[in-house]
C-alpha cells in the first residue's frame, strides 16, 4: 500500500469557526474520508510578515525574515495538496493571506526553486458576504495567476456567496458539498 497522501489545509480569515474554515474543514474531511492525512494551519494565530522587497532569496532562495513562514512553507512542502481558504475583503483576499502569498516569492524566483509549487493541488475556497459572484473574481484571478506563474495545479475553487455571519455557510448544502467533494477528488482522482 503506497503513503497516505498529505493535504495542508490554510485558513486566511482571522475570524475563528466562521465561514472560511468552516469550508476548509469540509474539504479537509473529504481528503480525509478520501483515505489522505490532513492538517490545518490558522494564518492568524502565525506570526508571518509581510515581504519587505529586500530581495536578498533571489541569491539564495529563503527569506532573511525569521518569523514562522519557514515552518509553513517545510509543512507545505511535505504535503501533495493545498486549501486555501480567504474570506474577500475589500474585492481582494485577507491581509493575512496576502501577507501569506507575498511570502511564496522566496520560492519562485530562482528556477530550481519552483519545483517547490510544481505537482501540487490547489483547492481554493472563498466565502463573501456579496450575493454576486463576480464579487470573488480579484481574489480567484490573484490566485489563478500566481498559481499559473509557478505551475501548481490549480484543482478547484468553492465560491460561496451570500454569507456573512460566523457560520452562515452551513446552511449552504450544495456549497459544502462542493467543498467535501473538492476534497474527494484532489485525493482520489490520479
Amino acid at each position: 500500500m503506497s503513503e497516505r497522501k498529505q493535504v495542508l489545509g490554510i485558513v486566511g480569515s482571522p475570524r475563528r469557526g466562521g465561514n472560511t474554515e468552516t469550508l476548509v474543514d469540509e474539504v479537509l474531511r473529504g481528503a480525509a474520508e478520501a483515505g489522505a492525512a490532513t492538517e490545518k494551519i490558522i494564518l492568524s494565530a502565525l506570526d508571518i510578515a509581510p515581504c519587505d522587497a529586500c530581495d536578498a532569496c533571489k541569491d539564495s532562495g529563503e527569506c532573511i525574515l525569521a518569523d514562522d513562514m519557514e515552518e509553513l512553507l517545510d509543512k507545505m512542502a511535505r504535503s501533495e495538496v493545498w486549501v486555501l481558504g480567504t474570506p474577500v475583503y475589500w474585492w481582494g483576499p485577507s491581509a493575512q493571506f496576502k501577507a501569506f502569498v507575498d511570502r511564496w516569492y522566496s520560492k519562485a524566483q530562482r528556477e530550481e526553486d519552483k519545483a517547490f509549487f510544481q505537482g501540487r493541488r490547489v483547492i481554493l475556497v472563498v466565502p463573501f458576504g456579496d450575493s454576486e459572484v463576480k464579487t470573488a473574481q480579484h481574489v480567484v484571478g490573484m490566485m489563478t495567476d500566481a498559481l499559473d506563474y509557478v505551475e501548481a495545479e490549480f484543482f478547484a475553487t468553492v465560491l460561496a456567496p451570500g454569507v456573512n455571519d460566523p457560520g452562515e455557510v452551513r446552511a449552504q448544502s450544495e456549497v459544502l458539498a462542493a467543498a467535501y467533494r473538492a476534497g474527494r477528488e484532489a485525493v482520489s482522482k490520479p
